[in-house]
């Protein structure tokens, strides 16, 4: 508001100062000032909240026709959006004396109605991204949900336990046939030695009688009626070994 006929000053902005947050670090806001007249003016920014906000600079003397550029930095703090605002800052301009002036001196000593004052309010501005921590608090029951729903697929992965059963009990019943075709091919060669000592005995005997010439006395031996069956069990055995391999 202006208490002078003259604008001694052009502010902008006019009203307000703005800041968006979020507030964890200084923000700043650009306070445009020019001087349109012919004339030296003085000027000097002033807050409500004077340990919130610093300000750059905070007075000085314009020339005619010159401007700045004035830099209002918010200190961070904790931003709550229920708590009311009212925080204002004022500019107040006059026209400086001529020739050389002590700027200290010509405030104090600033004539009644030669001022131009105006106000400015200030608005903090919180963008929206930073409000989604707060409203994405409710999907907590979904994830809740989806850790219970988690667990189903857990059968597929005790699927392969029978077919390493499996696979053991053939282990085993390789073994034991192998086992089983051992102990028949010991018993075939047992078999086979008897046999031959019986042809050896015989053979001798025969040999003997030709040559005393008597009535030759014949020996029998006794062989186990066994031996096709037991080379028969063993062929089977040994295919049934074969077969299990190429199988697999």
């Amino acid at each position: 508001m202006s208490k002078v006929p003259e604008t001694l000053l052009v502010i902008s902005p006019p009203t307000e100062l703005r800041f968006r947050g979020p507030f964890t670090d200084v923000v700043i806001s650009e306070l445009h000032l020019k001087n349109p007249t012919e004339n030296k003016i003085c000027f000097k920014i002033k807050t409500t909240a004077p340990r919130r906000y610093c300000v750059r600079p905070n007075s000085g003397v314009l020339g005619a026709g010159e401007d700045i550029t004035v830099n209002v930095m918010l200190q961070p703090f904790e931003y709550d959006p229920q708590e009311k605002n009212k925080h204002k800052f004022m500019v107040q301009a006059m026209t400086a004396p001529p020739g050389e002036f002590d700027q200290e001196a010509v405030w104090k000593d600033k004539a009644a109605g030669a001022l131009m004052e105006s106000k400015l309010k200030c608005v903090f501005e919180m963008p929206a991204s930073a409000a989604v921590p707060a409203s994405a608090s409710p999907p907590q029951p979904q994830e809740r949900t989806s850790a219970k729903l988690s667990p189903k697929p857990m059968p597929q992965a005790s699927a392969p336990k029978p077919a390493a059963a499996a696979t053991s009990r053939d282990t085993d019943d390789v073994k034991r046939l192998q086992q089983e075709v051992s102990s028949l091919q010991q018993k075939l060669t047992v078999l086979e030695k008897e046999k031959e000592d019986g042809l050896r005995r015989r053979n001798v005997g025969s040999e003997g009688l030709r040559a005393s010439n008597q009535q030759p006395v014949i020996t029998e031996t006794k062989v186990d009626s066994s031996m096709p069956i037991v080379y028969m069990i063993l062929a089977l055995v040994i295919g049934f070994i074969l077969g299990k391999f190429i199988l697999q």
